[in-house]
């Protein structure tokens, strides 16, 4: 998977994009975040109010249910991403 952080998630986790196979286990959106948030300081303070953090699936906004898999394109934003 491709993985994308932008704003202030970059900000707080040191990436812009990386490459990650799909973590065993780990079958929704929700799943991934939680996984995340295991990586490391900066994971954990990023996304420890999923609420604050939206995420979209190959371009398309996804809620925590969302499958993922192989391949597919996971994209890490705040709510409003100014331009």
């Amino acid at each position: 998977m491709k993985v994308l952080y932008f704003a202030w998630v970059r900000t707080k986790i040191g990436l812009a994009e990386e490459s990650l196979p799909l973590p065993a286990g780990v079958e929704t959106v929700g799943q991934f975040l939680a996984w995340l948030k295991g990586r490391g300081a900066g994971f954990a303070e990023a996304l420890k109010d999923p609420a604050f953090v939206r995420v979209a699936v190959n371009q398309e906004f996804a809620n925590a249910d969302v499958r993922l898999k192989d391949g597919d394109e996971v994209a890490l934003f705040p709510p409003v991403t100014g331009g």
